[in-house]
């Protein structure tokens, strides 16, 4: 309950500065005549095809993103006074300038009734966008902004929001497999406490779950032979875990009490035979308690000679322990690095979000952030491999990406075109 409380507050303050702070990029427009921009009302005109219509004149472009069944494209229809025009009479260009400085030149072909790109648009669809067509001797130019997963944030708001960013390169990643196991005791700190010569049970002092260090009194017992009483004391520190000892029995050569140290433990890790080749002594393993962002580093210490009745072979790791965080007994999961490989484009994990159906990182641009759509490779640790979508060399949002994304769903920037 109070992790959760502590999530809204931090929530409802991302909130008050994002309203006090983030200014986000519309779809703001604007129109030219063949002379001067002009700025143009804010409502976008719709044209018979739901694309948008820019007029001059009397002359009319309508111009939409076509996406069904095909990679996206731009389509036009053209119109004079209202009325159909021949696409084979009209000249036709459309160019996209991104963040970044990457530029679309696109050219159109008549197709039946329309002008059809032949340029795929690429995503982001998000873009200043200059239309020129010529018809008739005539020059027609139009320039609007169509921006998405786009918002502008100034340096002063990026520092008190912790806004983080970093280059996107190459990087080592770790070839990794993963594997499950559980704690155990280490049984080289385990300690079984007997009578050094057999009699009765005069004392205990210890009982189970009690701590007890190294040298202190155990048990009173006095020997059946000299029926002298003598102390048994502690060999090693650690819990008491097991006692069969009460005051009045004999000692009868039996383990009186164990005394297990759990500042050391054992985790063993089934490998089974698809994997056995691949886990050798050494290796580190980063082990997984269950518990939120919980981890253990440690390596193999030993690869146990035994294969188990489900035809794994265990991979035991010894870790530190002082802090009694490890419960022996506890089921853990383990990733072990069996290797690693260059990839030449990487980004890190958290800086990973969702917009619409794809995997995303905010692309820095001077003040101004904007969504890459990523195609994914391999996933290792902090790093996932992009294979498309990112440019070598861009910054990207690598810490509270979710502001970003936060301001960008407040904008409500749209998929229209």
């Amino acid at each position: 309950m109070r992790k959760k409380n502590m999530n809204s507050i931090k929530m409802f303050v991302v909130t008050l500065l994002l309203a006090s702070w983030l200014t986000a990029c519309g779809d703001n427009q604007q129109t030219a005549d063949s002379d001067a921009v002009i700025q143009a009302p804010d409502e976008m005109a719709e044209g018979p095809h739901g694309g948008r219509l820019l007029t001059d004149n009397g002359f009319s472009v309508e111009l939409a993103i076509h996406e069904a069944g095909v990679p996206p494209e731009y389509r036009a229809w053209v119109y004079q006074d209202g009325v159909a025009v021949s696409p084979q009479a009209v000249d036709l260009r459309v160019t996209l300038s991104r963040l970044g400085g990457a530029e679309d030149d696109i050219g159109f072909t008549a197709q039946d009734e329309m002008l059809r790109g032949d340029t795929t648009v690429y995503e982001p669809h998000s873009f200043s966008v200059n239309v020129q067509a010529s018809y008739q001797g005539q020059s027609h130019q139009w320039s609007y902004d169509s921006f998405e997963g786009h918002t502008h944030i100034e340096p002063e708001a990026r520092a008190a929001l912790g806004i983080a960013t970093e280059q996107a390169g190459p990087v080592t990643m770790a070839e990794q497999i993963t594997v499950y196991g559980h704690v155990r005791t280490n049984t080289d700190q385990v300690a079984h406490v007997g009578a050094r010569f057999d009699g009765e049970i005069e004392q205990v002092h210890a009982g189970i779950g009690d701590h007890v260090d190294a040298g202190q009194p155990l048990l009173e017992v006095e020997s059946n032979e000299s029926l002298n009483r003598y102390t048994v004391t502690a060999p090693i520190s650690g819990l008491v875990t097991q006692r069969d000892a009460n005051a009045g029995e004999q000692t009868n050569g039996r383990d009186l009490l164990v005394i297990t140290d759990l500042s050391s433990v054992w985790v063993d890790l089934a490998i089974f035979p698809d994997n056995r080749a691949d886990v050798r002594v050494g290796m580190a393993v980063t082990i997984h308690t269950g518990e939120a962002a919980a981890t253990v580093a440690g390596t193999i210490a030993m690869i146990l000679p035994q294969v188990q009745s489900n035809q794994a072979v265990t991979a035991r790791v010894v870790l530190d322990n002082s802090d009694r965080q490890l419960i022996p007994g506890t089921w853990v999961s383990a990733d072990i690095r069996t290797g690693e490989f260059e990839v030449p484009l990487a980004v890190r994990r958290e800086a990973l979000q969702s917009f619409r159906d794809f995997t995303v990182v905010y692309a820095q641009f001077g003040n101004d952030y904007e969504v890459r759509m990523l195609d994914l490779g391999r996933q290792s640790g902090d790093w996932a491999e992009v294979l498309g979508g990112l440019a070598p060399g861009t910054r990207y949002v690598t810490e509270n990406s979710y502001i970003i994304k936060a301001d960008v769903e407040k904008s409500g920037a749209s998929h229209d075109h």
